[in-house]
């Protein structure tokens, strides 16, 4: 009779003990403690830019530390690897963008991640065109020229620079090839710097890159700007027409960063993640921070960032197969 007793008085208690240890409020404790924030590039780079950028004011807003732990490799997709086999209790978050999400994945025949089934998203960050760019005394001065003398030359005369393979660069271009009819030959460069070194030594046709890269060049004059890949002018270089605009309607190219965490992490804890991440980019020394870098601030849902994921994966896919671009 004893333990009967015991036993009612116990069944409650473990009752109450089963709530509280529960997913959904060690969810709405979160965060208890630091916050690994994954970035699969090297420190110094552009995504690891962005992330020092948010790491800091995430800290603050979740009242925990967030630790940046930079994770290079393969193009992105080994930090992208790790993100994905993370614990999914909230406390590993990344930055993932379009050449390990969307572009990468279509280049290689096996993939240790897949882009929508291994990840949640969190928030979309920034999004910004790329900018085809020719030599200061290059005669072409739009797209039809450069079009016009890839139709007049010899297959493969042409060339266009960027700063590697497989990066959005070389994808713009060679989504421009086969919407336009021509076949510019690409060649790749361990970099931005010696490619625009090659560009304005006039040993390369034209150069697709960041704004970032080139903005300065084209308002010192030392570089033209003759087409942006996004779906309206950047705001950067007004002067400079879209690819749309000049005969192409619906190219339209950007590279995008976002946060995620692996998937399977509590929808409280991502709307959480989601709430202080939008906060914080509308914040204006945060936008500032962004636009000198060439971006645009676009804070999103976690469900129109992996809309966007699914649009452009079989975009890329196709262009790339036709293209027969593979990893290197």
């Amino acid at each position: 009779m004893r333990l009967f007793h015991i036993a009612k008085i116990i069944s409650p208690m473990l009752s109450v003990i089963a709530i509280c240890t529960s997913p959904h409020t060690a969810a709405q404790a979160y965060p208890t403690r630091p916050i690994r924030f994954i970035v699969p590039f090297p420190p110094g780079g552009g995504t690891d830019i962005y992330a020092r950028i948010m790491a800091p004011k995430l800290s603050e807003a979740l009242r925990q530390q967030v630790v940046v732990d930079n994770r290079s490799g393969a193009g992105g997709a080994l930090g992208a690897e790790l993100a994905a086999r993370a614990p999914t209790d909230g406390y590993t978050i990344w930055i993932g963008q379009t050449s390990n999400l969307t572009i990468g994945p279509s280049m290689r025949a096996k993939n240790s991640y897949d882009p929508i089934k291994d990840f949640a998203p969190v928030s979309l960050l920034s999004k910004a065109p790329q900018v085809m760019v020719v030599n200061a005394d290059s005669p072409l001065n739009a797209l039809k020229d450069l079009v016009a003398l890839a139709k007049s030359s010899p297959p493969g005369k042409l060339t266009y620079a960027t700063a590697g393979v497989g990066g959005n660069s070389h994808v713009n271009g060679e989504l421009f090839n086969q919407m336009a009819g021509v076949n510019i030959t690409h060649v790749p460069y361990k970099g931005a710097s010696p490619a625009m070194i090659d560009l304005r030594g006039g040993r390369v046709t034209y150069m697709g890159t960041s704004l970032a890269s080139a903005s300065q060049f084209i308002k010192e004059g030392k570089i033209r700007g003759i087409a942006t890949t996004g779906a309206q002018r950047s705001r950067l270089l007004p002067d400079v027409p879209t690819v749309a605009e000049q005969g192409f309607p619906g190219f339209e190219s950007i590279s995008w960063l976002g946060i995620l965490t692996p998937a399977g992490v509590p929808r409280s804890i991502i709307d959480r993640l989601n709430k202080e991440t939008v906060a914080i980019l509308r914040t204006p020394d945060v936008q500032k921070m962004v636009f000198a870098e060439g971006g645009d601030i676009t804070p999103s849902t976690p469900e129109e960032f992996a809309e966007l994921l699914r649009k452009e994966l079989p975009l890329w896919a196709r262009v790339i197969k036709r293209a027969g671009i593979a990893a290197e």
